[in-house]
């Protein structure tokens, strides 16, 4: 398994912006896709951002132009930059890994972050 630690929320005003990181560790070399979710208050958990370990991203459209995913060359960690902050992005960010499983999905998850947005 892996084990991840996100780091980088906080408080910010909207049009401003912050940089969520995620370290793993454990099987790292075994994680073909990192990436983040987020869950609102009364919404459910979607996914934000992923990136696999090949290079291919893709971007919920909510965020396309304004969030951007990256992963350091070891692939143990994984970077979400947001700029132009809205006040709808206020929520938990949940940091994501993808080992080879039985059914597949995304089987490692980190303990969430907070971002909160202020207008």
């Amino acid at each position: 398994q892996v084990q991840l630690v996100e780091s980088g929320g906080g408080l910010v005003q909207a049009g401003g912006s912050l940089r969520l990181s995620c370290a793993a560790s454990g099987r790292t070399e075994s994680i073909y896709v990192m990436g983040w979710f987020r869950q609102a208050p009364g919404k459910q958990r979607d996914m934000v951002a992923v990136i696999s370990s090949n290079g291919p991203t893709n971007y919920a459209d909510s965020v396309k132009g304004r969030f951007t995913i990256s992963m350091n060359n070891a692939r143990n960690t994984v970077y979400l930059q947001m700029n132009s902050l809205k006040v709808e992005d206020t929520a938990i960010y949940y940091c994501v890994a993808g080992t080879p499983v039985p059914g597949g999905g995304y089987n490692n998850w980190g303990q969430g972050t907070q971002v909160t947005v202020s207008s």
